[in-house]
């Protein structure tokens, strides 16, 4: 049996082309959710077609600080060792499908080891080769290489990474992400309320970013420098709002003519939004990669990036250095680029690798 193990918005984007090829191909899976993330979830599932979860692990309120990630994990993993048959349907020989790099990533591939089955990881064999940056990304990534039988690699750099683990490795070429674009690209929202001027979207939400007092002060004065230039619409992610009231920001920025704050989208929503931009400011391993497949400019507000999409192309790294921040701002233009187009999509890829479970 196929398992599908999906815990945030970010994880069930990349998952749904999987998840809808299977459907379309008649091939059961079970979908678990790990209920880490709830907001714009059901949206989604429209969006993609995806049915309703099989197994639904927990139905609190969705987590937003470490403390509640470290109880919310504890509690599935005494859910499942008490009722593991009835979460995988009594499964002894099936894979259960993993993704990225967050604590719902780390915590499916712990249940399928508990559960004896095999564990299979998509988007596989991304590195910064900083514990730090991202964290906690970073390290759960390599603890979850460790215990993984199938990597899906989005490229040979990936495949690369990998070298030194065992099981199979399976080269997708692109990020299933690419299909998600696809898809969310024939699919026109009449009612996103676009602005008549140029503007850019922010989008900001990594640990490393809000949870330091002085980072996210920092962050906050480079949106605020690069709203002189250019209008910004500012997408509210639950954990940087928190964050922004907490620490009396939010206020500064509501109060900002040139800065509109934005509440979190639906997929093909922020999508459109993004197409019709001039250019991203993110922290997102996502967005980076799709900023890349739709040849958008992208500018990272990072020091490092486990992702190689539109580096040294249509995406800068900017390290937080002010000169580089105001050179992108200043000649964005220069960083449009086509838009990527392939043969074979990632997720058929997947799909013809896994279905000798079914």
């Amino acid at each position: 049996m196929i398992h599908i193990i999906v815990g945030t918005k970010a994880q069930l984007i990349k998952m749904a082309p999987i998840m809808s090829t299977l459907q379309k191909r008649g091939m059961y899976y079970n979908y678990i959710f790990t209920g880490q993330h709830k907001e714009t979830v059901d949206d989604l599932r429209a969006n993609f077609g995806i049915k309703e979860p099989d197994v639904v692990l927990y139905k609190g309120p969705e987590i937003t600080n470490i403390f509640q990630m470290v109880t919310w994990g504890f509690k599935i993993i005494f859910k499942v060792l008490s009722n593991k048959k009835n979460i995988f349907k009594n499964d002894k020989d099936g894979i259960v499908l993993n993704h990225g790099d967050t604590f719902s990533t780390l915590l499916g591939t712990l249940l399928a080891k508990v559960a004896g089955l095999k564990s299979g990881h998509v988007e596989s064999g991304l590195r910064s080769y900083n514990y730090f940056h991202p964290f906690p990304e970073e390290i759960i990534r390599v603890l979850v290489f460790f215990m993984t039988d199938y990597y899906f690699c989005p490229g040979d750099w990936a495949l690369g990474i990998l070298k030194r683990y065992k099981g199979k490795k399976i080269n997708t070429h692109l990020n299933t992400l690419y299909d998600s674009l696809i898809i969310a690209k024939d699919k026109n929202n009449n009612n996103l309320d676009i602005p008549g001027e140029k503007f850019a979207v922010a989008s900001i939400h990594r640990y490393e970013n809000i949870f330091r007092l002085s980072k996210l002060k920092e962050v906050i004065a480079i949106i605020e420098d690069i709203a002189k230039d250019i209008k910004i619409l500012f997408i509210m992610h639950p954990p940087t709002k928190k964050q922004l009231l907490k620490h009396g920001l939010f206020h500064r920025l509501d109060n900002n003519k040139n800065i509109e704050l934005r509440p979190r989208y639906d997929y093909f929503s922020f999508i459109e939004l993004v197409i019709n931009s001039e250019f991203l400011i993110s922290d997102g391993g996502s967005n980076q990669e799709e900023a890349f497949f739709l040849g958008k400019p992208c500018l990272l507000l990072r020091k490092k990036t486990e992702r190689q999409e539109g580096l040294k192309a249509n995406v800068v790294l900017s390290g937080y250095d002010k000169s580089v921040i105001k050179n992108f701002v200043y000649n964005y233009h220069k960083y449009k680029k086509p838009t990527i187009v392939a043969d074979v999509g990632p997720s058929d890829i997947i799909v013809d690798n896994i279905k000798r479970f079914v």
